[in-house]
């Protein structure tokens, strides 16, 4: 039986609103068929306001929850008329992450449901997050569900985007965790050229690695943990932008782009990967890749631009169909939750 899913993300990174309608169909194994996708970059009073929301007090950030929400239901009614877009199972929108601290049980993603459901009409799954971290897991990463069923020709999928993170097979079980801030660094220090992200690592390029805070970098307790371990804003607050003030914009991207580089080449070598799905908007950055490809020998495999800019809409549009039809979306592996489960409320 076919379903057809609208999967909505927005990423820590703020490059926009992702919406990619799927169709899915499980015969033997999954198949799947992005049908159209689109990224509607956010106003830069949206832009200002996620990026803010952190700082919100409480009842502001209640107020920024349901407004959001509007906004994602009327960007979705606006990509089914622009796009003509027929036979809408259901809606499955990821939201907007303001707070992620499973270590004190909580985490949020902001754009309420119940406002994308009255916009648009359509049932609606979201908060895929929470009910993990109530169960003691990391409530992330969550594309693992999606990697195992719809991406299992490959050792590994790595996702380069606001945090880079990797899922993989271990001893016959997918086991996934984020590796390193990514774009959520790059992209502030892009800022200080006027530009929104550094294309193609070219800023990056032109710097000098500074071998004193690459050993800083390198040496956050955060890399020797096991996983499963997630990372967000608050991490890199504490731990990371302290490291790279006053310091030379055009160094720190460059050190920070061989830091990353360190770290995800570690993990390849350390779990045998030969061959690498590579996805999401820093797989543009070919400063990046050039320096993954020089510190391991697995193939390194870009897909189609499609699959690229849209797995992760693809794959929460897919843990909404799970969840609809009652079947696991959410792996304990990837996760260190309780138990695998079926997560997102649904409206």
């Amino acid at each position: 039986m076919k379903i057809q899913a609208i999967g909505l993300m927005s990423g820590t990174s703020l490059d926009g609103l992702d919406l990619c309608f799927a169709a899915f169909e499980k015969q033997d194994i999954w198949k799947f068929e992005i049908l159209k996708a689109e990224t509607i970059p956010y106003p830069e009073n949206w832009e200002e306001k996620l990026r803010n929301s952190i700082h919100l007090s409480s009842e502001e950030l209640l107020a920024l929850h349901s407004e959001y929400g509007f906004y994602l239901g009327q960007k979705v009614q606006e990509f089914i008329s622009n796009h003509q877009l027929k036979d809408i199972d259901l809606i499955s929108s990821h939201g907007h992450t303001v707070f992620h601290q499973p270590q004190r049980n909580f985490t949020l993603q902001i754009g309420d449901g119940r406002a994308v459901k009255i916009e648009t009409g359509l049932p609606v799954v979201y908060d895929f997050r929470s009910q993990d971290v109530l169960m003691g897991g990391n409530g992330a990463p969550l594309v693992p569900i999606g990697d195992e069923l719809l991406f299992p020709q490959y050792d590994a999928c790595l996702n380069l985007g606001g945090f880079s993170n990797i899922s993989l097979k271990k001893n016959h079980q997918r086991i996934a965790f984020d590796i390193a801030p990514f774009n959520i660094v790059l992209n502030r220090l892009a800022q200080k050229f006027d530009k929104k992200f550094d294309e193609n690592g070219d800023i990056a390029r032109k710097g000098h690695i500074n071998e004193s805070l690459l050993t800083k970098l390198n040496s956050l307790d955060f890399y020797s943990q096991p996983h499963p371990k997630s990372l967000g804003i608050e991490w890199c607050t504490e731990f990371v932008f302290p490291l790279l003030e006053n310091l030379a914009a055009e160094d720190v991207m460059a050190t920070f782009t061989e830091h990353v580089a360190h770290q995800i080449s570690h993990v390849i070598h350390q779990y045998g990967l030969q061959n690498i799905l590579c996805t999401g908007g820093g797989t543009y950055n070919t400063f990046l890749i050039e320096k993954i490809r020089a510190k391991t020998e697995s193939d390194i495999i870009i897909p189609e631009q499609a699959i690229i800019d849209y797995k992760e809409a693809l794959i929460f549009g897919f843990m909404g169909v799970l969840k609809v039809n009652n079947e696991i979306n959410v792996l304990s592996s990837a996760t260190g939750s309780t138990s695998d489960h079926s997560s997102g409320l649904i409206v």
